[in-house]
């Protein structure tokens, strides 16, 4: 089903159109590194800044190097961008000294900066679509396990990025720990993010059946 008019979904990307044709994804692209740029030039903490973009450079790489043999569709790209977009934000101030994260401290009275939060739950709520694309595309699942399989790969890729952020921490600047993990001295802060992720990926999967129920009704 086509939920926007113009743009590629995972039930109906082609993997053919040329990327010349592709004016959706020529956005995201400009925007993206035009952000990246920008955010780059002055971060608050650039050893952590560094450590931060080790996965989204290597995210954007893979991206290039598979687009000609699998190109995701319009919405997958552009829930990669709004997610990168989010991260690309938090690495350059760090994640535990985002402004909006302090403003939402203050509106509401809350005892952390909470934007590590709305990053773990975007990283459900935005990833798992695209996930979704390459279980149908590549393992060709159908039926529950169209939908169990990504959030199910969400929680586990969660549970394996705070592994390993643990473990670059470790090795390349335990004195970056604090910063880097954004824990702000809560012993279940991992915990935490992964439930958040959990929470996010299953939302976005509870609407994805929605609206593909909603369009098998509204095709007969």
């Amino acid at each position: 089903m086509n939920l926007t008019m113009g743009v590629t979904t995972a039930d109906t990307v082609t993997g053919h159109e040329p990327f010349a044709n592709r004016l959706l994804l020529h956005g995201c692209l400009a925007w993206y590194l035009s952000l990246w740029i920008f955010l780059a030039i002055d971060p608050v903490n650039r050893q952590d800044w560094a450590l931060e973009n080790i996965l989204a450079v290597g995210l954007v790489m893979v991206l290039f190097a598979t687009y000609r043999r699998f190109p995701l569709s319009d919405l997958s790209y552009l829930l990669i961008t709004v997610f990168m977009t989010l991260h690309a934000i938090g690495s350059h101030y760090t994640y535990s000294k985002v402004p909006m994260g302090f403003w939402m401290e203050d509106w509401w009275g809350l005892e952390r900066n909470h934007f590590d939060r709305i990053a773990h739950f975007s990283f459900g709520l935005l990833l798992v679509y695209p996930l979704r694309e390459l279980y149908l595309r590549v393992v060709q699942v159908r039926g529950f396990w169209s939908y169990y399989l990504p959030v199910s790969g969400i929680l586990a890729m969660s549970g394996f990025f705070e592994i390993l952020e643990s473990w670059v921490v470790l090795m390349v600047h335990p004195e970056l720990g604090e910063a880097y993990l954004g824990t702000q001295g809560d012993e279940w802060d991992a915990q935490k993010d992964m439930t958040l992720a959990l929470v996010g990926g299953f939302l976005t999967i509870i609407l994805t059946y929605g609206f593909s129920q909603w369009g098998s009704q509204k095709d007969r």
